[in-house]
């Protein structure tokens, strides 16, 4: 059993989830991966994991200011870093008013996403 913190990255594009996954791996946590909301919510990982990282958009189901919600429903208070190519300040607010740790603007550096992951995951 190991005591690395398990961090779930949650996008409906197959190579962003692979990115993220390299880059997360290599910080020597563990990672989760799914192609939706709704996976991860049924899926053991959300009563486990230390940090989310979220699109905010995924077509056809649950955005990623959905899934804070739905976490928060549960009482499950775990930091969620939602990724989007947000439009604008207002979409930024919006994630940050849900309850967002960190809200990063695609395509963004590797580095504000470790920052962000190291930050949540420290506070």
């Amino acid at each position: 059993m190991t005591d690395q913190p398990l961090i779930t990255i949650v996008d409906d594009d197959a190579g962003i989830r692979s990115s993220l996954d390299g880059l997360v791996r290599s910080l020597g946590y563990r990672v989760a991966l799914f192609d939706s909301a709704e996976g991860f919510l049924e899926s053991q990982a959300a009563s486990e994991c230390d940090c989310v990282v979220s699109d905010v958009q995924m077509p056809g189901g649950m955005t990623g200011i959905e899934l804070i919600s739905a976490l928060k429903a549960t009482g499950r208070t775990v930091p969620i870093i939602l990724i989007s190519a947000f439009t604008g300040q207002d979409a930024r607010a919006e994630a940050q008013k849900a309850g967002a740790y960190c809200a990063l603007r695609k395509p963004f550096d590797g580095e504000d996403l470790v920052t962000c992951i190291e930050r949540a995951l420290t506070d």
